[in-house]
């Protein structure tokens, strides 16, 4: 992962949104501007206050299929953050979270990829 947000990243994976907790930055993709405000609020707030507790930087990405992936890094010296603590919260993250990153793939493969669904 790199250490700066872009839009693309390699193998067509886009970033939806992250946190960078050295920079005391947040990033939001515009290209998912029309993701309703409460969704993107609650990812704001998902992304800083993980930074926040863990440090480092932390990014929501999309997969080219559409699944989602959060990632973390660090700076190699940051001897404060703590990958076991990181990789605990990414699984509770997604545990509580569940519904909206399911929401977060359908609108994904709807509007991004276009892909017809089954009613």
């Amino acid at each position: 992962m790199c250490n700066t947000f872009g839009e693309k990243e390699e193998g067509g994976r886009t970033v939806l949104c992250g946190a960078n907790a050295y920079e005391k930055k947040y990033y939001f993709n515009r290209k998912f501007d029309g993701i309703p405000p409460s969704i993107k609020d609650e990812l704001h707030i998902i992304c800083v206050l993980f930074t926040e507790e863990v440090g480092g930087i932390f990014t929501i990405v999309f997969e080219k299929d559409g699944s989602i992936v959060m990632e973390t890094d660090f700076a190699p010296d940051d001897f404060l953050y703590d990958e076991i603590s990181s990789g605990l919260m990414v699984r509770e993250v997604r545990r509580n979270r569940q519904e909206l990153f399911e929401a977060l793939q359908l609108y994904y493969r709807v509007f991004v990829l276009h892909e017809q669904m089954d009613v």
